[in-house]
């Protein structure tokens, strides 16, 4: 009798029955293996389902939260998760919610523009220095040239930090660099050696002897041996002037009663601006004052606020121990900021009880919202909340930000959202408005390289900002529009005003929340004002963006808007956003 034959197809299948069948072990370790890569790809899946859906559905976890802080691209969806599992209510978990312009909101995602993720280039972004341009043509709205100099390596013609690169120094990148740290003046040598000051403490010589190329772009000249090719940071007068680590506050009449208004005080043979500042920051004072051969330190008081400048000239009397610095008189300060911390103002810590009236912080994006929860914070000593969550702020000390914004912990809550639904939500609001070509290239700047980065050349020649502007421009006419037909009580804030006169607008902004108005922290809060929410005030496009299409449309959203406050008895905007 035959025995029939395995099927050519079983064989394989009984050799591996056989293999397991003499070791079990092997069998149930396949087992796990196998549950194992099976529990992973399922994992995997719902992650990917979750981060698909909140793309689509657009979440306010998205690159446009806020226009201050580090930026929240492509991993803002896992730390949104993070965030949300953080947060237990009472009430039911709230959708996720995007912040935009509606028609965006209402057409759903595949509508929107596509952001890319890409990170911002230093080295290829930016048209070092113009190139094609002499040095003395060098005048575009970012630094201008004023000469060559003579510098002596033992006594400098600008004393504020220096770097070397004999690879890749351009003018642009010593320009950047000293304005990032607030000085007046930016000095190339040598082709490749960068020097910043307040003040040249040097002669100028014959512009034939700054006759080397820079390293990194040899269309410039860049000094030359012991020369300095010396620009003077037209937009530094934005930002601070320092001296080394302090920062020049200016010339100031002496108070009437020096010893209340500035403390401590000491006579110091040959008097200089190191000596002075080093010895408040030694004693732990924000402010060093220069009175001749006396140096007084304080804080900035009522006695002393710091907000009546004098012309510089009647500080001009030179310093015992360095005839270039300017130490003040018996009569008028100079007057530095030192690096000791003043800390009136830093004590922040959520509501003592939880309040039902909610107060919105309102903004289009780029207008400076989280620069004035960072005053607010500073002014109130209470947290800000947000409608959103943005883990990047969170870290960098808003703590308010994983709150729920009806949590009623906050002083007051963040919010881009526009709409009647969503307005009608809060009880009162304070509404920052800002130049709408500032606050579009602000946003645009934030999306693109971060909350303190900058966009690509690339961004801005491409397809991405002509989108951009079409989609925004007219939302940030229509959040103004909505917030005043819809809002239950409106406070108006243009940034502009806050930046030119923050103590008198952020104590308007601090009686309006209904507390009590603490000068001394008003004060402290002016010599913190930046916080980390500040791009370098010298980086601008070589080219205006807008094209003349944009501007008659976006020229045409700032009379809508002006009509609408007048209409309200407010003040309309200010001067700078009218069409010129």
């Amino acid at each position: 009798m035959r025995v029939a034959r395995e099927p050519i197809m079983a064989r394989p299948l009984l050799k591996i029955h056989r293999y397991f069948h003499r070791k079990p072990i092997r069998f149930f370790s396949f087992i796990l293996l196998y549950l194992t890569a099976g529990s992973l790809v399922f994992l995997h899946s719902g992650f990917s389902s979750d981060t698909s859906t909140t793309g689509a559905s657009g979440s306010g976890r998205d690159p446009l939260i806020s226009e201050g802080g580090g930026g929240t691209g492509a991993g803002s969806s896992s730390s949104d998760a993070l965030g949300l599992l953080g947060r237990v209510f009472k009430e039911t978990r709230r959708t996720p919610r995007r912040f935009g312009p509606p028609w965006m909101k209402e057409n759903g995602a595949q509508d929107a523009p596509e952001w890319a993720g890409r990170g911002f280039d230093h080295t290829s972004s930016w048209s070092h220095g113009a190139k094609g341009r002499t040095t003395k043509e060098m005048d575009d709205g970012r630094a201008k040239y004023i000469g060559c100099y003579v510098d002596d390596t033992q006594k400098r013609a600008l004393r504020g930090v220096s770097f070397l690169d004999y690879k890749k120094m351009t003018v642009f990148r010593c320009q950047d660099n000293c304005a990032e740290r607030g000085y007046l003046y930016a000095g190339l040598e040598f082709g490749a050696e960068c020097y910043c000051g307040h003040k040249i403490q040097a002669p100028n010589v014959s512009e034939s002897e700054c006759n080397m190329e820079c390293k990194g772009e040899k269309s410039n000249i860049c000094g030359g041996p012991n020369r300095l090719s010396i620009y003077r940071l037209e937009l530094s007068q934005e930002s601070a002037r320092r001296y080394g680590s302090a920062i020049f506050k200016g010339c100031f009449k002496r108070p009437e009663n020096v010893t209340l208004a500035l403390p401590a005080s000491a006579v110091i043979k040959n008097m200089s601006v190191d000596k002075c500042v080093d010895l408040c920051t030694e004693k732990e004072f924000s402010l060093a004052a220069l009175a001749g051969e006396k140096c007084h330190c304080g804080f900035p008081t009522s006695l002393f606020t710091l907000h009546e400048h004098e012309d510089e000239e009647l500080c001009l009397q030179h310093c015992a121990g360095e005839d270039f610095e300017s130490c003040g008189n018996n009569d008028f300060f100079v007057v530095y900021q030192t690096q000791v911390q003043d800390n009136r103002c830093m004590d922040r810590r959520f509501l003592p009880t939880r309040s039902k009236h909610l107060v919105a912080l309102a903004s289009f994006p780029g207008a400076g919202n989280t620069w004035a929860r960072h005053l607010i914070e500073l002014a109130t000593g209470y947290y800000t909340g947000s409608y959103y969550f943005d883990g990047s702020l969170y870290n960098k000390g808003f703590k308010g930000e994983r709150d729920h914004w009806r949590s009623g912990r906050t002083i007051c809550i963040k919010t881009h959202e526009s709409g009647k639904k969503e307005i009608e939500a809060f009880d009162a609001s304070i509404l920052m408005i800002r130049n709408p070509y500032k606050a579009l290239m602000a946003e645009f700047n934030r999306k693109y390289g971060g909350h303190i980065g900058f966009a690509s050349q690339a961004h801005w020649r491409g397809k991405e900002w002509p989108e951009f502007v079409k989609n925004y421009a007219p939302w940030w006419a229509s959040h103004t529009l909505d917030w005043l037909k819809y809002g239950k009580k409106v406070q108006v804030v243009h940034f502009e005003d806050l930046k030119r006169e923050l103590f008198s607008e952020l104590k308007g902004m601090v009686i309006f929340l209904d507390l009590e108005v603490s000068e001394d922290r008003l004060l402290c809060v002016e010599g913190q004002k930046d916080g980390n929410f500040k791009r370098s005030g010298l980086r601008k496009l070589e080219y205006d963006p807008y094209t003349p299409e944009m501007r008659a449309t976006i020229d045409g959203l700032i009379k809508t808007v002006d009509t609408a406050l007048r209409k309200r008895n407010l003040s309309g905007v200010p001067e700078e956003y009218r069409p010129r």
